[in-house]
């Protein structure tokens, strides 16, 4: 048996390996003990809140290392048992552990080697494992609440009327680590069900003849999805808050000033509880019979639909980066297909009304230039770049104008 026991921020995590039976609970219960009031009355420590233990290499376990466990329910509520072995997951199971711990069981391993590449996002790589299944792997980084996030709001949008692929499957994925010949890395992946379905910028890439009928419903869906009101107080959050907090973690790239103009403009987004994706492209729509269906759901949120709609025009017009790869066909049919959009999504309203609103959906899109940098720790220094200089010519040569645009905003209704 070997005992290990860490601390991460305010998390302890206490991983095993071997069998946690009457032979060794007795000397591994009293480790942990010792181990954990050690780290409580360290001196200069902040009190942790999250117990962890990591059963990966856990074989075995009988009567008395359930008692262990539950003694560290009881002595910390946030205790929770992760990456159970089938073997151990069935003892915890037929002795009613399940249902009094948080008990995760370990994820199944998959291999992405020969998979067809379907997109390349902000925060993960999107793969065809086969005919019906697809297959999200998230960045080096990425938590698993993160990823657990990403379902949750699959849920949340299917629930509220849009359709959604959900994900019922967590996995891990090991893939190998960039500039590194031999080196693997571990990643978190989410599996997705969907018989024959192809992206949206797949569909039009192959046959342009389709992109008006595609790009119509395409401003439908956008539509739909603006028509639901988010009720309060639920799991979907706030989208213009977490824009703000966007903006605030990009600030080691730009200079307070140029942070202090991007929160001018998220700030004078009116309030509302309409139901937002938030990286509504075309890559991250399917078809499937047809029909439209969406995925990526991690970046979901309630608020006005300028968010919503700024977003979309920043990935499908004025993105920074390898257009073609990480849309998935090439900008010109994209931009295509976001014209004729946009003013299917206007249709019927005057003239100067549909002008106004393209204006500000521009505007808007000039955050959503610079904020996707804070989806993760890791671009590549060349993108970085790229992002700080061009936001000159994006926000601050034409500041002013941007806050005259910023004065309307309020009359969207």
């Amino acid at each position: 048996m070997a005992t290990r026991i860490t601390r991460n921020g305010n998390e302890v995590i206490i991983s095993f390996a071997g069998r946690l039976d009457t032979g060794t609970s007795a000397e591994v219960g009293a480790e942990i003990n010792n181990a954990l009031s050690r780290l409580t009355e360290a001196d200069g420590e902040t009190p942790f809140t999250q117990v962890t233990m990591d059963a990966s290499q856990m074989e075995y376990i009988s009567s008395s290392g359930l008692r262990i466990l539950l003694s560290l329910s009881k002595r910390y509520k946030s205790f929770r048992v992760i990456d159970v072995q089938p073997q151990v997951y069935d003892v915890l199971d037929t002795t009613g552990f399940t249902k009094i711990l948080t008990v995760e069981r370990s994820m199944r391993r998959m291999i992405i080697d020969g998979c067809q590449l379907i997109g390349v996002g902000g925060v993960g790589t999107v793969y065809r494992l086969n005919g019906d299944t697809i297959i999200k792997v998230f960045r080096e980084g990425t938590t698993l609440d993160e990823v657990r996030r990403e379902i949750t709001m699959s849920k949340e949008a299917f629930v509220l009327g849009m359709p959604t692929a959900i994900s019922f499957d967590i996995v891990k994925v090991k893939r190998p680590t960039p500039g590194q010949e031999t080196s693997e890395t571990d990643c978190y992946g989410l599996v997705y069900e969907l018989l024959n379905a192809e992206t949206l910028s797949s569909i039009v890439k192959q046959h342009p003849e389709q992109l008006e009928q595609y790009a119509l419903k395409y401003a439908d869906l956008l539509r739909q999805m603006h028509d639901i009101e988010v009720p309060l107080g639920g799991n979907v959050p706030s989208a213009k808050e977490r824009e703000l907090e966007q903006v605030n973690h990009i600030r080691r790239y730009f200079p307070q000033e140029s942070v202090d103009m991007m929160l001018r403009i998220v700030e004078s987004i009116p309030e509302a509880n309409r139901l937002l994706h938030l990286d509504l492209q075309t890559k991250n729509v399917m078809v499937q019979d047809g029909e439209l269906m969406l995925i990526d759901m991690g970046e979901m949120g309630y608020g006005h639909p300028m968010l919503d709609m700024g977003h979309a025009y920043s990935a499908m017009v004025t993105l920074v980066g390898d257009y073609d790869k990480i849309i998935g066909m090439p900008r010109e049919l994209g931009q295509r297909v976001w014209d004729i959009a946009i003013d299917r999504y206007f249709e019927g309203l005057p003239a100067d009304i549909v002008a106004q609103r393209k204006a500000q959906v521009e505007v808007v899109s000039c955050v959503r230039n610079f904020s996707w940098l804070s989806l993760s720790d890791s671009f590549p220094e060349d993108v970085v770049r790229e992002c700080q200089s061009l936001f000159n010519e994006r926000v601050a040569n034409r500041f002013d104008y941007i806050m005259e645009v910023c004065s309307g905003f309020s009359k969207w209704k």
